[in-house]
């Protein structure tokens, strides 16, 4: 964290002495970064990452001929990054081609049962000074997670309008969370307890068949993804006017290797609207995802599906990535509706290190439901527990969270993100600080 508020300062004190006119960019250029950041349900994250641009002559800059980057980091409540993602729209003329290959570990995955409101959460069972307490690890799994993504993106008859194919590969590892490992080198008062002791919320779900034994300990999911992109953008990472509409099918055959067949749909529409030219914008997104055919497991409910990936992850509702300031993967369900408003303004540009910044700052609200319920507590027609502590019928509805953030800008692609956001409702947590990468949308 020091580091990033140092560069931050750096950054700050250059505006003052060095801002002059924008100039472009040729050849290799790189954003190179200690991982020091923060995100209130992971925590502090360390290591390293490092991101190439390649702006080939500088007669398309901002735009970029490649991109490589590659991460390798740790946070401190447990998960890990090991990433390699390349994008271009030269390796193959005519066509966007992006690769991701990554290994995501967490250790304490966030897991508060299905359908939104009513699943109910208790935060005094994981708050260790409440009277109520159970574990801290009460709404936790543990899970790791193998990516293989290609994706392809190609223009049709010389249009906005453009095709989406690609291929993506996901192998879903999960178990209890590991207290053993949790526990070793803490104080006995601050050691949690084992799952004999106090079973927590997914242990419960897999007791009751709820979650089967055959997807408790999740699987292989090879997933081939179809679809059309409608795209105006001025700019991709930041467009200041246009728009960005996608309709995606995202099928998983069994034929393939998969545990389940199924097929799902996801309708993406973004815009962006010029306020003061070059300085301020409005972006809002609006996204539908639902599952149309077969059955699709638990652990592959929280994946956002999207014709290009804009990080790390690209999951919820809840977190970072959709309702920043809500407990991460608060709202899982068969199907939903997201929205998200930004404002945006560019109230700095300088020149640092010979290269071109701009600090922005946002203001942000989102909102998301789940519109079609995975079949859950109300299948019971027995249980050894009280179910109003599980289950409120029927009380799902929207969820709200609102907060600011900040941008910094290098050459106007490698952009870092802070965003601080809050819950409206109690039942969704509280508040959520997220450092990262990238505009939301």
């Amino acid at each position: 964290m020091r580091n990033l508020l140092l560069l931050l300062a750096l950054l700050l004190t250059g505006s003052v002495v060095s801002a002059q006119d924008q100039f472009s960019k040729q050849g290799w250029n790189f954003g190179a970064l200690p991982s020091v950041t923060f995100d209130s349900d992971l925590g502090f994250q360390y290591g390293g990452l490092i991101n190439l641009y390649h702006y080939g002559d500088g007669s398309r800059y901002p735009a970029y001929d490649h991109s490589l980057y590659f991460e390798i980091s740790r946070f401190t409540k447990g998960s890990g990054i090991n990433r390699f993602y390349y994008d271009s729209d030269q390796l193959i003329k005519g066509l966007q081609t992006s690769l991701d290959i990554s290994y995501l570990s967490d250790k304490t995955y966030d897991f508060y049962g299905f359908n939104g409101y009513d699943a109910v959460v208790h935060q005094d069972w994981y708050d260790d000074e409440a009277a109520d307490y159970k574990t801290r690890v009460f709404y936790k799994y543990d899970r790791k997670l193998f990516r293989f993504k290609i994706d392809l993106i190609g223009q049709l008859a010389g249009s906005n309008i453009n095709w989406t194919a690609g291929i993506n590969l996901l192998n879903f590892d999960i178990d209890y969370v590991d207290i053993a490992k949790l526990n070793k080198g803490k104080d006995e008062d601050d050691k949690l307890p084992t799952h004999d002791e106090e079973p927590g919320l997914y242990q419960k779900y897999r007791e009751w068949g709820i979650i089967s034994e055959e997807d408790a300990n999740g699987g292989f999911v090879p997933a081939l993804k179809a679809g059309i992109v409608y795209d105006t953008r001025d700019n991709k990472p930041n467009p200041m006017s246009g728009m960005w509409t996608e309709a995606v099918l995202v099928g998983s055959p069994e034929m393939l290797g998969g545990e389940h067949d199924f097929l799902k749909l996801s309708v993406i529409h973004r815009q962006y609207f010029t306020l003061i030219e070059n300085d301020l914008s409005l972006a809002y997104r609006l996204a539908y995802q639902s599952t149309i055919a077969g059955f699709a497991p638990f652990y592959y409910q929280t994946q956002m599906i999207t014709s290009v990936l804009k990080g790390a992850s690209s999951e919820g509702l809840g977190g970072a990535n959709s309702l920043r300031g809500m407990l991460r993967n608060r709202v899982l369900g068969d199907a939903y509706f997201l929205g998200n408003v930004e404002a945006r303004w560019k109230f700095s540009r300088f020149r640092f290190i010979n290269n071109n910044f701009y600090l922005g700052a946002v203001a942000f609200a989102d909102f998301g439901r789940v519109t079609k319920r995975i079949d859950s507590l109300e299948s019971l027609t027995f249980l050894n527990t009280d179910i109003n502590d599980y289950y409120d019928k029927n009380a799902e509805e929207m969820h709200y969270s609102y907060g600011l953030g900040l941008r910094v800008a290098m050459n106007e692609n490698f952009i870092l993100r802070c965003d601080y956001g809050m819950a409206a409702d109690e039942r969704d947590g509280t508040s959520g600080l997220y450092i990262g990468l990238n505009y939301l949308f």
